[in-house]
């Protein structure tokens, strides 16, 4: 266990973090759910607002470095072309 009062505050920051990772990279899978249910009903204008609801949750996450750059493009680029088609 800790044995100062700044790790033990360190602990609860971690903590803390820890939680609200968690539940933003819950969000994005399951906005990725919808993009995908949304495209295999064929409803664009679903896909459209799940697309965007998406992209938006992943540039939130990798702003804060939550996410790779490199997945983060890969992500987007295949909701465009899921809304291109």
């Amino acid at each position: 266990m800790a044995n100062t009062k700044s790790a033990l505050k360190y602990i609860r920051k971690t903590e803390t973090r820890a939680l609200r990772n968690r539940q933003i990279k819950t969000r994005i899978k399951t906005f990725a759910k919808k993009v995908d249910a949304a495209s295999a009903a064929g409803d664009k204008d679903a896909l459209a607002v799940a697309a965007r609801n998406y992209i938006s949750t992943l540039d939130k996450a990798g702003k804060n470095g939550l996410v790779h750059p490199n997945k983060i493009a890969r992500q987007k680029a295949r909701c465009a072309q899921l809304l291109a088609a």
